[in-house]
């Protein structure tokens, strides 16, 4: 008598194999130069072809890598969105709210003078609506917003920051320090050849410490 297979026994997972280290550089090679395109043109403006010729490779070779021009994209902005959060993930309940504050502020401005392509990309992809990304920004970024909101409103309870709104609070440092990279070139045109250079990221800095912690220091109730 022939024995049937059991039906319900489970199929072996086919493994997948770890990339080699000349196909690892390939993507990177492939992702650097998406990052080039996707930042000047925007993802709708953007071609295979672009990308590949920025690559210094053929398209068929890129598409070995990456069938479809939205997975380039969705990887590009999945790692970018990991990179962009980690200053407000390093912001320390347990620490001292102005200087958390103010280095929460310097990271940003750092990140807005080491990735304007990446910073670009991001507002690109928000100006469309985050078609590609909207589950990201609304778990991901969102619950991480929500818990560093909490932290800054339990340092307002115990009256160490003056009170404010804590999201128009952590969107407002983002808006003024993402500036220094969506609108470089109006920064530097405006400052001029002897305030546009390096230094007008230490002077951004100084700037913002000033108008935020000012602005979150309690005033003295006079009795």
């Amino acid at each position: 008598m022939t024995k049937r297979p059991d039906k319900t026994a489970t199929v072996p997972a086919t493994k997948v194999r770890p990339l080699t280290r000349i196909q690892r550089e390939k993507q990177d090679i492939i992702l650097e130069a998406a990052l080039e395109v996707f930042s000047l043109h925007g993802f709708r403006g953007a071609t295979i072809d672009q990308i590949a010729d920025v690559a210094g490779m053929s398209k068929p070779n890129l598409l070995y890598y990456f069938p479809r021009k939205e997975e380039i994209h969705r990887r590009l902005i999945s790692e970018l969105l990991v990179t962009w959060l980690e200053p407000l993930r390093e912001m320390d309940a347990d620490g001292d709210p102005f200087p958390e504050i103010r280095s929460y502020i310097r990271r940003k401005l750092e990140m807005a003078r080491d990735f304007p392509r990446e910073s670009r990309l991001f507002a690109n992809e928000m100006l469309q609506g985050a078609p590609r990304i909207s589950e990201m920004i609304e778990v991901d970024l969102k619950n991480l917003v929500d818990e560093k909101a909490k932290v800054l409103l339990g340092w307002m309870d115990e009256g160490k920051l003056a009170r404010t709104d804590p999201y128009h609070l952590i969107f407002s440092i983002w808006a003024t320090t993402q500036h220094y990279a969506d609108f470089d070139v109006q920064v530097r045109a405006v400052l001029g050849p002897g305030r546009g250079g390096e230094g007008r990221f230490e002077d951004a800095a100084r700037y913002l410490e000033q108008l935020f912690l000012h602005g979150l220091t309690p005033r003295k109730v006079a009795v």
